[in-house]
């Protein structure tokens, strides 16, 4: 059970603030910069949250094992994966299709590899 907290948690936070920055990426950054710029802007801002949060979690309620911090991470990705899923057909109107074809672009492409480093991110920050 303190995998899936732990997890619950990561993703909860770190979603929150991607909702609010991909709002702003998507309004206001990407027409002025362009998508693919947007998102490298985007990307250190995220991925840097994660690695804070991924340490303080750690320090506070450590995980027994490297293992169950990846475990965390990877429920916390899939997790995610279906949450910009459903965001894409809600708010997009996207088909499933159509949102793993966007995984494809450049900027897809540059998305998905911060978001797997999201994942990573728990198993990176443990320690013993």
């Amino acid at each position: 059970m303190p995998v899936l907290r732990h997890a619950l948690i990561y993703l909860a936070a770190i979603f929150a603030l991607g909702f609010v920055l991909g709002t702003v990426r998507t309004l206001w950054l990407a027409p002025a910069v362009g998508h693919l710029a947007a998102v490298a802007l985007e990307l250190p801002v995220m991925l840097g949250a994660s690695w804070w949060l991924a340490r303080r979690m750690a320090a506070r309620r450590p995980l027994p094992s490297r293992g169950a911090a990846l475990a965390a991470g990877g429920i916390a990705f899939a997790l995610l994966m279906g949450l910009e899923l459903a965001l894409g057909v809600a708010l997009f109107g996207q088909s499933a299709g159509q949102w793993l074809a966007a995984l494809t672009t450049p900027s897809g492409a540059l998305g998905l590899a911060g978001q797997a480093l999201f994942a990573l991110m728990p198993a990176l920050v443990w320690q013993r």
